[in-house]
């Protein structure tokens, strides 16, 4: 237990650091954002509160936003994010549920589940935060194709990270 709070507190910094430091200075012409900050979200045990996993949304999106200068929209996308984490759980659940040693990762339940699962939370991830930042439709098209770039860009860095980071035991 002390084990995976040490190793969400260390994976919640190095994300930030990393998200601050290295992502946000990556820009392509206004479309490709990488944000890889929402895989703590994604990695949290399923076991979570949902009180806790919202809070802990929070606090990951105002981290960002006081170093990215955005004034609380990474805070909304995140917490909006964590909000829809457990529904969309509940909707690609394996026929016999989750155990609860069993953690969301590739290793664990395949790249067909997780797929769905990452790839669904970062599309809502990415299209709060792009429309909140927006704030009209009038562009809607170009607005779409940044999410959808962004999301891409996003889950290949998820997936990348999947593999050469998770531990197969874990």
């Amino acid at each position: 237990m002390i084990n995976e709070v040490i190793k969400n507190i260390l994976r919640f910094i190095f994300l930030v650091f990393f998200q601050v430091l290295i992502l946000n200075n990556i820009q392509l012409s206004g479309y490709l954002n990488p944000f890889l900050y929402v895989l703590f979200i994604l990695m949290l045990p399923f076991e979570t509160p949902k009180w806790l996993v919202l809070i802990l949304a929070f606090v990951l999106g105002i981290s960002i936003d006081m170093f990215s200068n955005t004034g609380g929209l990474h805070a909304a996308a995140s917490v909006f994010m964590a909000f829809l984490r457990e529904p969309i759980l509940k909707l690609i659940a394996p026929r016999d549920g989750y155990d609860v040693v069993q953690k969301p990762t590739i290793q664990q339940f395949g790249f067909g589940w997780f797929f769905s699962y990452a790839g669904i939370l970062v599309f809502i991830h990415h299209f709060f935060l792009f429309y909140l930042e927006v704030f009209h439709f009038a562009n809607f098209f170009s607005t779409f194709f940044r999410v959808i770039l962004s999301s891409f860009f996003t889950l290949t860095l998820i997936f990348i990270s999947q593999f050469f980071f998770s531990n197969p035991k874990s």
